[in-house]
């Protein structure tokens, strides 16, 4: 007589092939465990209990017949309907008594685990159902799960709870909207070792961008203890992006980082309940002041995770035969401080979008920002306010309203689907309402910290998602329009179409247009946006005042010194927006801001002379190699470097701005050499803005000392007419379509090709006049670099304008 068990399958015996007897949470730690372990990859051993335990079990205590007198005519979108019958669901199923097989195998199984791992090891009880972790439906949050479960009878306790919740609110409503047949959704359950996350951190992680799709990084979202408060979307996460084509060249480098607050943290409790398992076994403390402020993994941490998460994503695609992007949990042991990998799934909201056709959502006008938080998606939804306090008020949600609310638990899904869009004053990119209304395509901002205090039930909002990683809530009903392009038509011109992009924020999110790389990425944006301090302020705190010293002291925390925030957040953004475009070129303009708008980062007071006209003055190439601003220039070098050298975006072109003479582009080249930029080395190219009348007259002088001309159509066009573009007065004679001006732009063009380099134009013009485009196509020039918002409509135009070109040609 076979002596194997019946009900319970090992990790090392199952893969994503047994998905129908284990469910999918067991069958892909099963995957990794027996595929990934070897590549060092950690996953922690257990066993499942199968499918077909539930369904003995359920037959054992004749539960079937009682279900379907509960369940059938069920109308899921009468959410008291559903609430009660629930309820009534799965006390039928927990009041099962278990066969007496299934109860001895599962204590032999828990004999096991404690013989490999020791006799004070906790369990993680979790379900996994049998249509769970598809790539079209992900089943995430419908079931329960438990942790720091010890003992037998706790075991015993922890299986039933997960048995019953099969029929929560959730789960059935779920199972209705992706057509799955209520009783044949089987469920079994993971037993695992738990992971000490509780006196570490955990959290979750991406293959892909989860708002833009875009595939090349790898996100991560970590918090100290417990990873539930992630999942729930009760705190603000660190977060973190790996750019995964530089990943594995060898560079080992985080792209980008936001510190969170991480409030709380979940722990295990300190003296366990007899009472239930749910929530006696672990609590939720306030994190102190300084783990708020640091992040709570190191940068080797970040690598360790981005190591894994290709790897698993390289797996399952393989197993899969196409790319298979995942949604992946991982958890870091307090104890032997080691990272592991708890759970692995295929995404399954931009993975599954299908064909060439591009949406692009546009604001058509603005008004009052009501309210701030991490944009959800890329949507733009409108309507009226509904605050809801808790479950209990679901019901008075009506379809087509703005859902806004503290933060939205897996019951709240059956009202989430029938939103316009959902605002939470809680909760990051990896929260529950985050998924959620990812997968339902319905626009939500997260994490807004006073959304319900601000919005008012029954006014009337515009919550927008389309102007990059904030979404604003706008007062009122505000137009906005879609642009579909179906990307499969639209033919490649032969003149390089590049892109204008400041902010870091919105680069993943264009970076599906059809560009040839960046034509122009500033460095004032993130300047002003993320680091508002001046660089000489950070270089001689010996300079400033305490309460700016005190100020740099607070923006910099978690960093190494007020330097290295400087220099890692420039590095960061820049790397993003170069990351977008990856391996096309991004070609990155240093500093250019005027002195009066130097002045007004923090600091800039101590550091800034008072000029009567700043935009002819102390700005661009001057400053560089000046004593005045030299050490902040060499802080812009070192990130340039980082970027360059370090983190392997060496597709990151450099351009020197408003560079008035030859000697003083000299000086430039020499000042950046000495701070390791060095033209020419690890591919190094080096541009300079054409935009003052002496870059063209002596074009053939300084194409001896760049790679490369920009022409900055503004500078150039009121140096050339002599007109301040700020004059409201003289305004109406700034035209860059000006025939003097035309023709500044032609000898431009054309000396660059005399010297054999690289010409483009990166001004506002391009964007503004569509005829203007045509010029620039007659005359031969290399790139015309736009805005995103006009790149689409310019491709034809300058597609036209090369079809005439070779008319004329012959």
């Amino acid at each position: 007589m076979s002596t194997a068990p019946r009900y319970i399958r090992w990790f090392n015996e199952i893969g994503m092939a047994d998905v129908p007897e284990v469910g999918g949470k067991n069958a892909s730690l099963g995957e990794m465990y027996r595929h990934l372990t070897a590549a060092g990859v950690l996953v922690p051993d257990g066993f499942a209990v199968t499918a077909s335990a539930y369904r003995d079990a359920l037959e054992h205590a004749g539960a079937i017949d009682a279900l379907h007198a509960v369940l059938d005519g069920l109308d899921p979108d009468d959410v008291t309907d559903l609430q009660q019958r629930g309820a009534k669901a799965r006390a039928i199923v927990y009041a099962c008594e278990l066969p007496d097989g299934l109860r001895r195998e599962i204590v032999a199984a828990y004999a096991k685990l404690k013989a490999e791992y020791g006799e004070d090891i906790s369990l993680a009880v979790r379900s996994s159902a049998t249509a769970e972790d598809s790539p079209e439906a992900s089943f995430a949050g419908q079931n329960e799960s438990y942790l720091n479960v010890r003992g037998e009878e706790a075991l015993i306790e922890a299986y039933k709870r997960c048995l019953a919740s099969n029929f929560t609110d959730r789960s059935i409503h779920y199972k209705y909207d992706n057509h799955f047949d209520l009783y044949k959704v089987y469920l079994a359950v993971v037993v695992m070792k738990m992971v000490r996350s509780d006196i570490g951190a955990s959290g979750v992680m991406f293959s892909l961008d989860t708002e833009t799709g875009f595939k090349d990084v790898v996100f991560i979202n970590a918090a100290w203890g417990l990873g539930e408060n992630i999942v729930q979307g009760s705190i603000d996460p660190d977060s973190f992006y790996v750019h995964k084509p530089t990943f594995n060249q060898g560079f080992r480098r985080v792209l980008k980082r936001r510190l969170g607050q991480k409030e709380k943290k979940m722990i295990f409790a300190a003296t366990e309940s007899s009472g239930s398992i749910v929530a006696e076994y672990t609590e939720n403390i306030d994190s102190t002041a300084d783990e708020q402020g640091r992040f709570c993994i190191s940068d080797a941490d970040v690598m360790t995770l981005a190591d894994y998460a290709i790897k698993v994503e390289r797996h399952y695609s393989e197993v899969a035969g196409v790319s298979r992007p995942m949604d992946m949990e991982w958890a870091r042991d307090g104890g032997d401080g080691r990272l592991y990998m708890v759970q692995a799934r295929p995404e399954t909201v931009e993975s599954q979008k299908r064909g060439s056709v591009l949406e692009i959502y546009h604001l058509k006008s603005r008004s009052a920002v009501l309210a701030q938080g991490k944009a959800i998606g890329t949507r733009i939804g409108a309507g009226r306010v509904r605050l809801i306090a808790d479950a209990a008020h679901l019901a008075a949600f009506q379809p087509g309203e703005v859902l806004v609310a503290e933060m939205t638990t897996p019951d709240w899904e059956p009202v989430m689907k029938m939103a316009a869009a959902i605002v939470t004053n809680r909760g990051g990119r990896t929260c529950h309402a985050a998924i959620v209304a990812r997968e339902l395509g319905v626009p939500a901002i997260v994490g807004t910290g006073n959304a319900t205090e601000v919005l008012a039930n029954g006014g009337e909002v515009t919550v927008c998602c389309a102007e990059g990683e904030v979404g604003n809530i706008h007062a009122g009903l505000l137009p906005f329009e879609i642009q579909h392009t179906d990307l499969g038509q639209l033919a490649t011109p032969q003149t390089a179409i590049m892109m204008n992009l400041g902010n870091p924020d919105q680069a993943f999110s264009v970076a599906s247009l059809p560009v040839a790389g960046i034509g122009l990425a500033r460095l004032e944006f993130i300047i002003n946006e993320y680091i508002k301090a001046h660089p000489m302020a950070i270089v001689h705190p010996d300079r400033v005042d305490q309460a700016t010293r005190d100020a740099i002291a607070a923006m910099s925390r978690g960093f190494a010194s007020p330097a290295d925030f400087f220099v890692t957040t420039l590095a960061e953004g820049v790397a993003t927006i170069a990351a977008s475009v990856y391996p096309k070129p991004c070609v990155v303009r240093m500093s250019d801001f005027k002195t009066n708008e130097y002045a007004t980062l923090l600091g800039g007071q101590f550091f800034e002379l008072e000029e009567a006209n700043p935009m002819i003055g102390f700005r661009g190439a001057s400053r560089y190699a000046h004593p005045a601003y030299a050490d902040g220039f060499a802080l812009e070098c070192q990130a340039m470097k980082r970027v360059r050298d370090e983190m392997g975006l060496t597709n990151v072109r450099l351009m020197i701005p408003f560079c008035r003479r030859v000697e003083e582009g000299q000086k430039v080249l020499a000042a950046m050499a000495a701070n390791g930029l060095v033209r020419g080395e690890n591919g190094l190219q080096i541009y300079v803005m054409c935009e003052i009348p002496n870059n063209v007259i002596s074009i053939d002088a300084f194409a001896e000392l760049f790679d490369g001309f920009s022409i900055g159509s503004n500078d150039l066009t009121q140096l050339t007419l002599g007109v301040d573009r700020d004059s409201e007065i003289v305004a109406f004679d700034f035209d860059e379509r000006d025939p003097g001006m035309l023709k500044m732009i032609r000898m431009a063009v054309e000396g660059a090709r005399r010297n054999g380099r690289h010409s483009g134009i990166c001004g506002q013009a391009p964007s503004d006049y569509p005829e203007l485009v045509e010029f620039l196509v007659e005359i031969g020039i290399d790139s015309i670099s736009l805005t995103p918002d006009t790149v689409l409509a310019a491709i034809p135009n300058v597609l036209q304008a090369e079809q005439k070109r070779r008319q004329k040609q012959g």
